[in-house]
């Protein structure tokens, strides 16, 4: 998404938690022309979070887009087994660091005219042994859903979109034994996303 966005002249600021991550999408976006600012962070740190943001709007003083793609995928358990750590690990990047993330971006997004908001909802977190998961990831869903209704007049608009089975790191420990080439590219699946939302 962050190299399909640097393909449409966007600016992109890309926060994971690995900088080795985050220098090589940024040598794939450089060498197609784009260009990125890299912020390193866990997005379970709200202080983290917080400077991100007063560094967007020192430099920019607005934000056009979010795409919260952050998520945290514990070890798959059966509902009685799931493992209170996991579970703990789980709420504060899943739910806690989303709540935190609207609260933080959404005076940049106001700032800006047109401005969207883009979140991922994903059909397997109703699946068995998903429970932390997916209980996880309902709950986001709903900060989205309610940060949509809430915005229903003004901006940010806020979009949830679904995409096709990919073959991530995420989806590899949900389905060890799949057949990955039967899955939808990414580079593929964020261009139509892109042009979803865009649209």
């Amino acid at each position: 998404m962050a190299e399909a966005l640097a393909a449409r002249d966007y600016h992109v600021v890309a926060v994971a938690r690995t900088v080795g991550g985050l220098e090589e999408l940024d040598d794939r976006i450089q060498a197609a022309g784009g260009s990125a600012t890299l912020a390193p962070i866990d997005l379970t740190n709200e202080d983290a979070q917080r400077q991100i943001c007063r560094g967007i709007y020192d430099r920019w003083g607005k934000l056009d887009l979010l795409v919260h793609a952050a998520i945290h995928a514990p070890p798959l358990a059966p509902a009685g087994h799931i493992d209170a750590k996991d579970l703990d690990k789980t709420l504060a990047t899943n739910v806690r660091a989303t709540s935190r993330l609207i609260a933080n971006t959404e005076p940049l997004l106001k700032a800006a005219d047109g401005s969207l908001a883009l979140f991922f909802d994903d059909p397997v977190k109703d699946e068995k042994f998903h429970g932390a998961y997916g209980l996880s990831k309902a709950a986001q869903m709903r900060l989205a859903c309610s940060w949509e209704a809430e915005n229903a007049k003004s901006t940010p608009q806020i979009r949830i979109l679904t995409p096709a089975p990919m073959p991530t790191a995420t989806r590899a420990r949900f389905y060890p034994g799949e057949d990955r080439n039967a899955l939808t590219p990414c580079a593929g699946e964020a261009e139509r996303l892109l042009s979803e939302a865009l649209t």
